[in-house]
């Protein structure tokens, strides 16, 4: 016998196995019992929130003969046809794919004839939106003024492309999505009726990931029950099958950020990439958990009720809301969720991140307010811990105030050096980027041969200079210059350390003014 999937199967039969839409439900019924049943209904809402099958019940229990309390009673002829789809008084048709005007006219010259047996013929057109002008014209006098024993029941996930003639004509039902701990208390007894050992944990999470769709949260325990099936289905487990990351993942990678730790946020994301979790659905959760921190940082009262995790997690929370400003979450929420709509479209999802996760390390790469305001928040963290870092000024060394060097100075300066560190800008203009960037901001200095030294900062520069071609360029450059064979040697200074402590500054030494410029 064939499988039938869990949403198949647990289709409500009664209109009290419906949840999460109890007004609705709630009139209907009493239409049904007050026989006070409209000719035309429009059903809208977002997918897997119940549309269709309050159709079909609601189409069962008009045509039932003998109903129970607004519902149908499921045993007689009626019932019974209708449950199996060989019914001729209900007609479901989909409308994305029956969409043009000859559809609908096969639908008016049906309604003409009454129905062989029950009392309504219910048509339940599905997806309405698609269908085409011409079909919502046709169907407008029809829909206005139907026989007595049709009703018409529309559905549609997207009803502002309904026009306003069909909608004056129909009374118009807003289906809700479904709360998560009403989708985890659904999918709670259905695993106790299919005898499946299923941690409550696990089920929040699949009734998160649903977005308020039953329908979607009982494909994802569908998927989860088969991939691991004759076990008990843990958080772990659903984690693993949906390629979803645990949220002390993510208190990790916002710490790191905070901590302006490019590598250690890259590392983690490698972590979850070999994992193999899926890199979009980490973004939206990244959004979700930021979410959380932003109310839990704004809010006076009690988040208990909002924010559906576990005391535990929400403990987690409220900790590390008290690290993070409110401006500096909003600021995380707005790049997350740029990115969310980049990676729809991206064929590289894991470059997109590191370069958002590079943005949100580097405050300076921006301006926007938020991003300033993150850059003086990092100052402030400086002066605080005593380091001081202040950026590179044009400066002019005048030549009656030389101050007297640190380290000892050498007794003759050959007039080679003092032509390069004259015309050091003029020198190194011609040079390519960014190696033109690391020379301009380099400073000179002399070693005890007397060879030239040129000290950059650790990191990039002190990196790419370092390359036998590329300091073999530097060279090319100098000799250029003086017509001379030269030879340069690259050092560099290590943060936190000062230049003046360890070289000997040639444009003080040198009776003559030498500009720095930072590009």
């Amino acid at each position: 016998m064939s499988y039938t999937a869990l949403y198949r199967k647990f289709r409500p039969d009664l209109f009290e196995d419906v949840k999460g839409q109890d007004p609705i439900v709630m009139t209907l019924r009493n239409q049904i019992k007050a026989e006070r049943i409209g000719h035309a209904y429009l059903f809208t809402g977002t997918r897997g929130t119940g549309k269709t099958t309050i159709a079909k019940l609601f189409a069962k229990t008009v045509n039932c003969e003998n109903p129970v309390d607004g519902n149908p009673c499921g045993v007689c002829r009626s019932c019974q046809t209708i449950a199996a789809g060989a019914s001729v008084n209900v007609i479901e048709i989909d409308a994305a794919s029956n969409n043009g005007v000859d559809n609908i006219r096969e639908i008016i010259d049906e309604v003409s004839y009454s129905p062989v047996e029950g009392k309504y013929k219910v048509y339940i057109i599905d997806e309405v939106h698609m269908l085409s002008i011409g079909a919502f014209n046709a169907l407008l006098k029809t829909l206005e003024e139907p026989p007595s024993y049709v009703i018409f029941i529309l559905a549609t996930t997207e009803v502002h492309k309904i026009p306003i003639t069909i909608l004056s004509r129909c009374q118009r039902y807003d289906f809700k999505r479904i709360t998560i701990e009403t989708i985890a208390g659904r999918l709670h007894d259905l695993m106790d009726q299919e005898q499946v050992q299923v941690e409550e944990k696990a089920l929040k999470y699949i009734a998160k990931t649903a977005d308020g769709s039953m329908r979607d949260a009982l494909s994802l325990l569908d998927q989860c029950i088969a991939f691991h099936f004759g076990e008990e289905l843990t958080y772990d487990k659903v984690l693993d099958v949906l390629g979803a990351v645990d949220t002390a993942v993510f208190s990790r990678f916002i710490a790191l950020i905070g901590a302006r730790d490019i590598v250690g946020c890259i590392s983690l994301l490698e972590e979850v990439v070999m994992q193999g979790r899926e890199l979009t659905q980490f973004v939206t959760d990244i959004i979700w958990y930021l979410r959380n921190l932003l109310l839990i940082k704004t809010s006076d009262s009690k988040m208990e009720d909002v924010i559906d995790v576990s005391s535990d997690n929400l403990q987690r929370l409220k900790e590390e809301a008290e690290t993070l400003e409110a401006q500096e979450i909003m600021r995380y929420i707005r790049i997350f969720s740029e990115l969310s709509g980049q990676m729809k479209y991206a064929a590289q999802k894991r470059i997109l991140i590191e370069m958002t996760v590079i943005k949100l390390c580097r405050p300076a790469m921006e301006t926007s307010n938020d991003a300033m305001a993150a850059r003086v928040r990092d100052l402030e963290e400086k002066l605080e811990n005593g380091i001081v870092s202040t950026a590179p000024v044009v400066q002019t060394v005048r030549t009656e105030a030389a101050p007297q060097a640190e380290m000892e100075l050498p007794k003759a300066i050959p007039d080679d050096i003092r032509r390069i560190v004259g015309s050091w800008r003029s020198i190194v203009a011609n040079a390519e980027q960014p190696m033109r960037s690391y020379l301009k901001s380099a400073r000179l200095s002399l070693g005890g041969d007397n060879r030239l030294i040129i000290v950059v900062g650790e990191g990039l520069a002190y990196d790419s200079l370092r390359i036998p071609d590329n300091q073999k360029t530097v060279e090319n450059m100098i000799s250029n210059f003086l017509q001379k064979e030269v030879s340069v040697q690259i050092e560099c200074v290590a943060d936190g350390q000062r230049f003046e402590d360890s070289y000997v500054d040639l444009s003080k030494v040198i009776n003559m003014d030498i500009e720095y410029v930072d590009d």
